[in-house]
């Protein structure tokens, strides 16, 4: 059984927003700072810990266990790998394109890690969880008690926007039945226009926080391709302490929430008011209209 004591939290977000990254730069941090975690990552590309790791990708516990038979048949060691500051980390892997429910995968590695051991002597476990929760088998963290924190990493594009307000949604659902609760907005900057102010809005209106504000720099990239978080590869760079400082703000943080999502209506009126969608009114006359009923002009 998982020791109550331990904070799970959870990293969400859409697809390519910078999440997995968002979350190991930011777990190094903590490790840095003395916590003991563990990492368990659930996409099925595995590479939620490949910058504590050094590594492409990591043997997945659903991988061995298709591989043996069983599940029963994987040794615990075989997949609990230790990396950076002694971060310990495990993917839990997925099924075969098309075929199985990524969410039976991620359940059945947890189980396994719980069974085993692997959740002795941690002060928190992060899941690192594949894109929002449209699909039922990515909120499995959720669904089934075990991740308790929900952080949402976002920026000011319209799609990773409404990715959060989605995932708010999921949190919302499971909050009474869970006791799951939402710690926070991650704002990873694409430099978006008023981003910062933005996304802070957004938060006031999801009853959450935007926890910290991470700025966009190229020693990111840079670390990345080393395969190594920032607070490995540039300990002193400025991008380092924002992590730092992220770090801190989860390990302090007790402003957890019960989020109230959104309409797509006020969503939508939101980045009009912020300027990254049009109003509709200023092209309703556009609407059904051909390109010689309605040439585009320059502007439109």
């Amino acid at each position: 059984m998982t020791d109550q004591k331990i904070r799970q939290i959870a990293f969400y977000g859409k697809g390519g927003i910078g999440k997995s990254t968002t979350s190991q730069n930011t777990i190094a941090g903590m490790a840095e700072l003395g916590q003991r975690v563990m990492i368990v990552g659930c996409d099925p590309k595995a590479d939620s810990t490949r910058l504590m790791l050094h590594s492409k990708a990591q043997t997945t516990v659903l991988h061995l266990a298709a591989e043996r038979g069983a599940v029963e048949d994987v040794e615990l060691e075989e997949v609990l790998l230790t990396g950076y500051r002694d971060v310990r980390c495990v993917e839990s892997g997925g099924p075969e394109p098309g075929v199985g429910c990524a969410g039976r995968g991620i359940i059945t590695a947890i189980n396994f890690l719980e069974e085993n051991g692997a959740y002795e002597d941690l002060d928190f476990v992060s899941y690192d969880v594949l894109g929002d929760v449209v699909c039922g088998g990515f909120a499995m963290p959720i669904r089934e008690g075990k991740a308790q924190e929900i952080y949402i990493v976002t920026s000011g594009e319209m799609m990773a926007m409404y990715a959060a307000n989605n995932i708010a949604r999921g949190v919302l659902k499971y909050a009474h039945s869970g006791g799951v609760r939402l710690g926070g907005l991650i704002c990873n900057s694409r430099k978006v226009d008023r981003e910062l102010e933005l996304i802070e809005t957004l938060a006031k209106r999801l009853n959450t926080q935007m926890l910290h504000f991470v700025p966009r720099d190229n020693v990111v990239q840079h670390a990345e391709l080393r395969r190594m978080t920032v607070i490995e590869y540039a300990p002193q760079h400025p991008q380092a302490q924002e992590y730092r400082t992220l770090a801190n703000k989860i390990i302090d943080n007790k402003n957890l929430t019960i989020p109230t999502p959104i309409s797509m209506d006020e969503l939508e009126e939101l980045l009009v008011e912020f300027g990254i969608l049009g109003d509709d009114k200023e092209f309703e006359h556009l609407v059904g209209k051909t390109a010689d009923e309605a040439p585009v002009t320059v502007g439109v």
